[in-house]
């Protein structure tokens, strides 16, 4: 009993057949229908984007004997022939097998004679980067003064391993990976024409793990119909991969957003007995968490086969927004960080604990708005950024109080325990307090440093006050009339000040005065830093 593996099967034998690589079907298809084709091409990128499958079609417009254009019938000998690898003029070379110069040179005594049977003689040398630096060299001669009824198609995985000299003759097609979606729609195509039923979460499992290979994503489908006993389903799916069981993972997230430290370890724990790749884990909750982000920037995002809507609509009604950035940067964090663990599993446990520790104090707390959005650390996060506020812990026990107003006079301390960097921290530090109430904090800003006050540093630093203070302050920053004694220019005076009794200091030094009056030297002024 003979089979056909689909990737050789499904392998396609015209332009319009292809999946993706639009920018090199393009550029070929013009060239062949003006008759502009150059002698040598250089097609790369990772393995099984296209690269022989466009170079074989290539040959078959070079050759084909009822079309001489980019669509090759398909149906004539030459094509035939071609398809099935047996035609005399398409010589294919797989140059990792046939590295040393002799190789070379004996492929390319035949260079000179016309072709055989077809108007043109292609070369076909896939991963020629394999060829020796005396291949290269014998190739060369050939590359730059080819006869006319001669064409080149070189393919390579590693183009920088190639001559400059080589690739400057040639025309270079670079091949990108192909997209999870690309791949999915492919083998959903060729399985409704096998007529093999399959569910759509085990497709999408078969495409991420291809890895922008279609040819892989193809090898990988074979596998499964023999793994599953000609079914394609998640289950199976899932088992042949080893990947994680999304139940699993929603429930690990369902867990994360209780914020319950005693229950999310139990789960976590429970997962040993599947003997799980706990980087895989991680990775999932990961793509997930972006999905959750996903669906809470735009309500209508509707999820994908391994990602349903339903399950994005609860985890988004169930985060905070801040929540769902912290847990995701915290886990691609944890999973890079698994090979300096002590093992894998206490690396995860102790991600996911990170999680847990690192969330903002309150966070979640308030039920969810009507749309989906958490309340409570996110709407008065969104308050703030229109304001130059935010809301903290402690906003509600401040209005409780009466709102007592803090004491500001000492701008300077005030700023160097503000949690602020950057930008920010410099326009702090560039402004004094023109006015201060339980609610409001009016700043000027010293003309010279105009530039810092822009929508954006003013809302961080309101934030920065409405923490430092323990209740919700709203900023404001006007520019000075004149310049004003900022902290900045404290500081900048206290320098100076430092830097010129430095300069007395060494100039009044006896040292330095026996080497003036003995040497005749000079002291550099610009030269003399403070300790």
């Amino acid at each position: 009993m003979s089979y056909t593996a689909l990737a050789r099967k499904w392998r396609p034998k015209r332009f319009e057949e292809l999946t993706g690589q639009e920018h090199v079907l393009q550029a070929l298809s013009n060239a062949l229908a003006t008759n502009r084709v150059h002698h040598a091409f250089l097609f790369t990128g990772t393995r099984g984007v296209g690269k022989t499958t466009i170079a074989r079609i290539l040959a078959k417009c070079l050759n084909c004997e009822v079309s001489a254009g980019p669509s090759p019938c398909g149906q004539c000998a030459t094509c035939r022939e071609i398809d099935e690898g047996r035609f005399v003029d398409l010589i294919e070379v797989d140059a990792a097998s046939r590295t040393k110069v002799d190789d070379t040179r004996e492929l390319l005594e035949n260079v000179q004679y016309a072709p055989t049977r077809g108007r043109y003689k292609v070369y076909l040398i896939d991963e020629v980067h394999m060829l020796s630096t005396h291949s290269f060299n014998a190739l060369l001669k050939t590359l730059e003064e080819p006869p006319p009824h001669v064409k080149f198609l070189l393919a390579t995985t590693d183009p920088q391993k190639l001559p400059v000299t080589v690739l400057s003759r040639c025309l270079q097609f670079n091949l990108k990976r192909l997209s999870v979606s690309l791949i999915a729609s492919r083998i959903k195509t060729i399985l409704d024409a096998e007529g093999i039923a399959f569910e759509p979460a085990a497709v999408q499992l078969v495409a991420e793990a291809a890895d922008g290979s279609m040819r892989d994503g193809l090898s990988l489908l074979d596998q499964l119909l023999a793994f599953g006993g000609g079914k394609v389903a998640e289950t199976e799916a899932r088992a042949m991969l080893a990947t994680v069981d999304r139940r699993q993972v929603a429930r690990l997230a369902s867990f994360l957003a209780e914020g319950d430290p005693a229950a999310l370890l139990d789960y976590a724990r429970s997962l040993e007995e599947w003997a799980p790749d706990h980087g895989d884990v991680l990775d999932a909750l990961a793509t997930l968490l972006v999905r959750v982000a996903l669906r809470q920037a735009l309500p209508t995002y509707e999820g994908d086969d391994l990602h349903p809507s339903e399950l994005l609509a609860d985890l988004a009604a169930r985060f905070a927004p801040e929540d769902v950035q912290l847990y995701y940067q915290t886990a691609i964090t944890g999973r890079r960080d698994l090979a300096w663990a002590p093992d894998p599993r206490t690396g995860f446990e102790m991600t996911l604990l990170r999680m847990i520790a690192f969330r903002p104090a309150g966070a979640g707390e308030a039920p969810a708005t009507p749309g989906g959005r958490p309340q409570g650390a996110g709407a008065a996060s969104g308050a703030g950024a229109a304001s130059g506020g935010v809301r903290a812990e402690g906003a509600s026990r401040a209005s409780a109080a009466g709102g007592a107003v803090a004491n500001l006079s000492d701008w300077a301390g005030t700023v160097a325990q503000l949690e602020l960097g950057g930008a920010a921290r410099q326009l702090a530090a560039h402004c004094v307090v023109a006015e201060h109430t339980a609610t409001l904090v009016r700043l000027e800003v010293d003309p010279a440093q105009q530039l810092l006050r822009t929508p954006a540093l003013v809302d961080k630093l309101g934030q920065a006050l409405s923490r430092h203070l323990g209740g919700s302050v709203r900023v404001e920053v006007e520019l000075a009339k004149v310049a004003v004694a900022t902290p900045a220019r404290a500081e900048q005076a206290a320098a100076e000040s430092q830097l010129d009794a430095a300069r007395r200091s060494l100039d009044e030094d006896p040292t330095v005065r026996a080497f003036r009056e003995k040497f005749g030297a000079t002291l550099k002024p610009d030269s003399v830093r403070p300790n």
